[in-house]
């Protein structure tokens, strides 16, 4: 897979067995079960890896739905906010085995990261000043940099097909790097032009790229483009009163305690309510949404610092899962340095950091995720009911082009920040500048993935800081 969205079917594929008929056999609820969990340990490569990988093990190889299908459901959740390959993880588990089969989609598809970015947290806490992992991370930081400009320059370049488009982007850029105004303020103001424009000049507001029709079959499948809609799937106005109950009563009931317990301004109470903000906002994927969390956790409430924030991204890039899991460091981060939060918890010592991290960890997975399978359980069957393609609205692809905008503000910051660690005041660090400059060739130039430009730059790192 080239491009998020680019499909690319694999030269040589298993397929599944078929019956008299072609069709593979029925996949009972804990054959699906086991899929899920191994798709959790193994979804690395973010968006575009992970729905590659969704795509050849149930499209090419095992046949569980067809291309057409795979398709709608996969527009459909490009233009929701959240994370689009574990949403469309959800749709399918919900399409093949109920509410139930979602929520093990979905659930799975982040479980394994939220364990395995506590445990990576508490290593860089603990004992991120030892040699070796301060060397590292030194060499990750300048990778980071690069990564974060090559997102900008990955979604700008299938956004910004219209000179208007590339207008709203700048003006973006702007309005946060010299107006310093918030996220949530950008996003709003680019979907009312994008309402305006989109009635004005809609041909200047059709969205670039997306992911096409479907134009290769690898055979009869579970849910091909013809098989009916399951009762389950049918849009019922009682069934969406009762995903929305449900959904309610899902985020007020822990966020009632939470408040109960420690108050509006408790540490939790704070991260669940600003994380749910955060899960509204990811229009454009994880790195459209990173400014916001760094305005909020760095700048606002102190959560962690710029250099952590950049860390940070870099263990959620190495990591299975969702890249916006990334969260899930900044709640461990912001536990574990919160005398206020092991005060409310009554934790003292080491074993007391770690539980107040892990405690934060799993709040801000909670709320941040907790939106998705709502959009999905809810909207699913409205999808079902028609099988032309999505696109996305005028609004939406003006907030999409506004997004490259504060992504480029985003890997600026980064690239201050590493590049002149005591300021512009200080001088410039040369080899942090070096290992950028050999990051960005290597993504740019030679296609590199992120896994191993980051090993890459690790490796360098720390050779340059054992050589100091």
């Amino acid at each position: 897979m080239t491009e998020a969205g680019a499909l690319v079917p694999s030269e040589r594929t298993e397929t599944a067995p078929t019956d008299a008929l072609g069709l593979p056999p029925a996949v009972s609820f804990w054959q699906a079960f086991a899929f899920w969990l191994k798709l959790g340990f193994i979804s690395f490569g973010g968006p575009a890896g992970q729905i590659a990988i969704m795509h050849t093990e149930l499209v090419e190889r095992r046949r569980w739905i067809s291309e057409k299908r795979f398709l709608h459901a996969l527009n459909y959740c490009m233009v929701l906010p959240g994370p689009e390959a574990q949403q469309l993880a959800t749709y399918i588990g919900w399409l093949m085995h109920r509410s139930w089969g979602g929520v093990v989609a979905g659930g799975l598809f982040v479980l394994p990261s939220l364990f395995i970015l506590i445990a990576l947290s508490w290593i860089y806490i603990a004992f991120g000043n030892l040699p070796l992992v301060a060397g590292l991370f030194y060499g990750i930081k300048p990778a980071v940099t690069a990564i974060v400009l090559q997102a900008a320059h990955r979604i700008g370049s299938r956004a910004l097909k219209d000179p208007l488009l590339w207008l709203i982007a700048a003006a973006s850029f702007v309005a946060i790097f010299v107006g310093n105004l918030p996220f949530p303020a950008i996003v709003v103001a680019a979907a009312v032009v994008g309402f305006v424009g989109g009635r004005v000049a809609p041909a200047r507001f059709r969205a670039g790229g997306g992911h096409g029709k479907a134009a290769k079959s690898f055979g009869a499948a579970l849910i091909d483009d013809d098989t009916p809609t399951p009762a389950h799937a049918r849009f019922r106005w009682t069934r969406l009163a009762a995903v929305l109950m449900a959904g309610a009563l899902l985020w007020a009931l822990p966020m009632t305690l939470l408040t109960g317990l420690w108050g509006w301004q408790g540490p939790l109470t704070q991260m669940g309510w600003f994380f749910t903000k955060a899960a509204l906002l990811t229009f454009g994927g994880a790195y459209a949404v990173l400014p916001y969390v760094y305005q909020g956790a760095v700048g606002h409430y102190g959560w962690l610092t710029p250099t952590q924030m950049i860390d940070g991204l870099a263990l959620g890039e190495t990591t299975p899962g969702p890249l916006i899991m990334v969260v899930a460091f900044v709640g461990f981060v912001g536990g574990w340095q919160s005398p206020a939060l092991q005060s409310a918890l009554g934790l003292t010592g080491p074993g007391g950091l770690f539980l107040a991290g892990a405690a934060a960890a799993t709040v801000v997975t909670w709320f941040t995720f907790l939106p998705s399978f709502i959009f999905i359980l809810a909207g699913g069957p409205l999808v079902e009911a028609t099988h032309n393609d999505l696109n996305l609205t005028a609004p939406l692809t003006a907030i999409t082009a506004a997004v490259v905008g504060v992504i480029l503000n985003l890997a600026l910051f980064f690239g201050y920040h590493v590049l002149w660690p005591t300021g512009f005041g200080g001088r410039l660090d040369p080899a942090s500048a070096l290992i950028a400059l050999a990051a960005g060739v290597a993504l740019f130039r030679f296609k590199r993935n992120v896994i191993q430009v980051i090993a890459g730059c690790a490796l360098a790192g720390l050779a340059v800081h054992l050589l100091r």
